[in-house]
């Protein structure tokens, strides 16, 4: 051996030894690769990934393909597999240190990749791996406003518990653009169909002004109403009208019916409130293929002031409002996830507006408009022409704008309906109601109740609470021994 050690001759050998070697590997596995399909590219990688090919991965990755590479569009692997719903290729990614929050072409992150083109299952999988539902892309959208776009029904539901503040928004851009299920899925999760613009036009006035039939009826379905009146007295009909549609509009123009005119009160509306929630919860995923029954005949309603129905006012049981109480089918089978944090969940929200505003009051004469045009005079203690209502009583008051930082006069007319008694005062500059405010609560048993402001109640723990305030999508509940204010979303039937 000329003298030389064996491990000297050996280590001379070594790189030659190692570049054969690694060459024999590397051509192994492309071959392996090549038998499956792949050859060792970023677009097989991609490939892989959206095939949910973790074997296929892990060899790519192994032969050199970064795990962050990126395509053309600046989108990562994770994205493909968000996109295609794959979430063993998504695991794997994020297991090789990929952000979830990545951001790809567009400024997307892979959620918001799974809200448009991916599986709710994925969307879920995402969020539970701390992807940021409030995150937006670059066109300033978020994941919930991309599945309005989209018309992808199927994520609200994924998203709405993140993003409650703006369901109502969502709402308004989905009537806007006709995305018919969409809409009935933000109002299944806690969108208000009471929800308004700026200058006071509702959902169904936005679907009537771009001519979305099929958004239109799916808001009428579920009692949007159609003689409410924006901030410049327009109905729907008449903004369809303007916008040139005016077969739709004639379809939303009828004359109101005298028993639109009815004052109502809550025992009249609870039961009818409770049957579309139940309703709502027992429709499968897509509501067009079962149409439920809601509730089945016999469904106890109590009246005033009394426990649950069918007990006596005495033993009624904790977390019992004051008002109508209501038993449904499924009461103590779901109770909301969230009891802990308030003793109520807020499900559904009512408000009917009357077709008819007070415009102002001159001696004893009333001037009032009429949802779709027309005004007329009204003596106190003359019907209004067309109406069940009778004008009892006119007059000027100051009333406090809490937003505006002040008081002003306005007109007051006080009405009643004739054909069961009830009064109620109309004011000039507020939307002229049928009843006040209504929200059907559920407890943390699952029962159901009605609420309106002002009314007390008391939680499982015997902790004493007055209701504040009922809003289209919040209802406002006071701590009476602490002084806590809680607010309460409104979260819809499935929310």
């Amino acid at each position: 051996m000329n003298g030389k050690p064996l491990a000297l001759l050996l280590a001379g050998t070594a790189p030659f030894l190692c570049l054969t070697n690694c060459k024999s590997r590397e051509e192994s596995a492309k071959k392996e690769l090549k038998d499956s399909g792949y050859d060792l590219t970023p677009e097989a990688f991609f490939r892989a990934a959206e095939s949910d090919d973790v074997k296929a991965l892990d060899k790519l990755i192994a032969n050199g393909i970064a795990a962050d590479t990126k395509n053309a569009d600046g989108d990562t692997a994770l994205h493909a597999a968000a996109g295609a719903g794959m979430k063993k290729s998504a695991s794997f990614l994020l297991d090789r240190k990929i952000p979830v929050d990545v951001t790809g072409a567009e400024g997307r992150t892979p959620l918001m990749v799974a809200v448009m083109r991916g599986t709710p299952e994925m969307v879920r999988y995402l969020i539970s791996q701390k992807a940021d539902p409030q995150k937006k892309d670059g066109q300033g959208y978020k994941p919930l406003m991309l599945a309005v776009r989209e018309g992808r029904a199927d994520m609200i539901g994924e998203l709405a518990p993140y993003d409650r503040e703006k369901l109502d928004d969502a709402l308004l851009a989905a009537s806007l653009e006709g995305k018919a299920s969409v809409i009935d899925a933000l109002t299944n999760y806690g969108a208000s169909i009471y929800a308004r613009m700026d200058d006071g036009r509702t959902p169904l006035m936005l679907a009537a002004q771009n001519g979305q039939i099929e958004a239109v009826d799916m808001l009428l379905e579920i009692g949007a109403n159609r003689f409410s009146m924006d901030d410049e007295g327009r109905i729907a009909a008449d903004i369809a009208r303007e916008a040139g549609h005016e077969e739709l509009a004639l379809r939303l123009s009828e004359v109101p019916r005298k028993d639109e005119f009815a004052l109502e009160e809550p025992a009249d509306l609870g039961a009818e409130m409770l049957a579309k929630v139940v309703e709502k919860r027992a429709e499968p995923t897509n509501p067009e293929s079962v149409k439920s029954k809601g509730l089945p005949s016999g469904t106890p309603v109590a009246g005033q002031g009394g426990g649950a129905a069918g007990t006596p006012p005495d033993e009624a049981a904790p977390a019992m409002l004051d008002g109508v109480v209501l038993e449904s089918p499924e009461a103590g089978k779901n109770p909301p996830a969230d009891a802990a944090k308030s003793p109520v969940v807020m499900r559904a929200y009512r408000q009917t507006d009357l077709p008819l505003r007070v415009e102002s009051v001159k001696g004893e004469v009333a001037t009032m408009r009429f949802s779709g045009g027309g005004v007329k005079e009204v003596p106190q203690g003359e019907a209004i022409p067309g109406t069940r209502l009778k004008v009892i009583r006119v007059q000027h008051r100051m009333r406090d704008l809490k937003d505006e930082g002040g008081a002003t006069e306005v007109s007051v007319v006080e009405v009643e309906d004739t054909a069961n008694g009830r009064k109620r005062e109309l004011i000039s500059g507020v939307e002229s109601t049928a009843h006040d405010p209504l929200a059907l609560v559920e407890d943390g048993q699952g029962r159901h109740f009605v609420a309106r402001a002002g009314q007390k109640f008391r939680g499982a723990d015997g902790t004493e609470y007055v209701v504040t305030a009922v809003r289209p999508n919040q209802m406002v509940i006071e701590n009476r021994s602490k002084g806590e204010v809680i607010t309460v979303p409104l979260r819809g039937p499935r929310g």
